[in-house]
């Protein structure tokens, strides 16, 4: 199966971005907690040049706590400051503020320096679809300004948002990639919702999920769907079957003559990753990356 969603509005976007890069100061880069790696459009560095960056892991509430903590390190690696954040709920907003004033000292104290008074800072706020950037842009502001929405592709267009006096944010539309080299990437964004169901196989992302789940989430899984036994070998096809089949009939997805109906099954399986109801869980590590060149 080969996962891709490129529209019309985002090869507009990322035209407008580059448009827009010599008015700002600093970008912040939302991402998925859940999957840094793989919510991280390889066209930003592009894009972005050398502009200070703040990396934001985002829906942090919903990720592995001990996966996050190696993500920071990881960023750290690259150079690059990582702050784990829950915008629904508004966790970290201040230190953002405090970590765009961080990356911008350099330039505000020659500024005081030569008597100038520093500007509001320019941030340019990327992402891609639904991963949060118009609920942290309302966190940010106070007040609800950007349209939110739990399918991507709600932000259509660009604007510029005041935060107090401090700050000027830049909206922008998510943007994907035109081409997964990796379809693994497409899979994990299709799990955690970055990509639109209708355009899915949803039992082929279920199952795709399922085969990381039973490996590193066995236990999650088994307490929240009540499942008494998993596959010993996570490369059995049948045996990874049986458990979404076996979650179907707990959840009441059967057809006519008892059958389980799959695809209503796969769609519950997500759902219930999506909303947390499993635990907290990651679906990538830096680990899973030791082996190859990361996006």
């Amino acid at each position: 199966m080969t996962i891709q969603w490129f529209p019309g509005h985002m090869t507009r976007a990322r035209r407008q971005i580059q448009d827009k890069l010599k008015l700002i100061d600093v970008v912040i880069e939302l991402l998925d907690a859940r999957i840094p790696l793989s919510s991280r459009n390889p066209m930003i560095d592009e894009i972005l040049q050398n502009k200070p960056r703040l990396v934001l892991l985002n829906k942090n509430d919903l990720a592995d706590p001990a996966a996050t903590e190696k993500w920071v390190a990881y960023f750290a690696e690259q150079e690059l400051q990582a702050l784990p954040v829950d915008a629904a709920n508004g966790n970290q907003m201040k230190e953002i503020m405090a970590r765009c004033k961080q990356l911008m000292s350099t330039k505000i104290e020659a500024q005081l320096r030569k008597g100038i008074k520093p500007r509001a800072i320019r941030a340019l706020i990327v992402g891609i679809p639904n991963v949060g950037k118009s609920t942290l842009i309302n966190r940010l502001a106070g007040r609800k300004i950007a349209a939110t929405g739990d399918k991507p592709g709600v932000t259509k267009g660009q604007q510029w948002i005041k935060v107090g006096s401090e700050m000027e944010l830049l909206d922008t539309p998510g943007i994907l990639w035109p081409k997964f080299e990796d379809q693994q990437v497409g899979l994990r964004l299709a799990a955690t919702g970055a990509i639109k169901e209708e355009l899915l196989n949803t039992v082929d992302i279920a199952f795709n999920t399922m085969k990381y789940l039973t490996v590193q989430y066995g236990t999650s899984l088994k307490e929240r769907f009540g499942i008494d036994k998993l596959p010993e070998d996570p490369n059995d096809t049948d045996a990874i079957v049986e458990v979404m089949e076996a979650i179907g009939r707990k959840r009441g997805a059967l057809m006519s003559g008892g059958r389980v109906d799959l695809e209503k099954a796969s769609l519950t399986i997500l759902r219930e990753l999506r909303a947390g109801k499993m635990g907290r869980i990651s679906l990538e590590t830096p680990d899973d990356y030791k082996d190859q060149q990361p996006l």
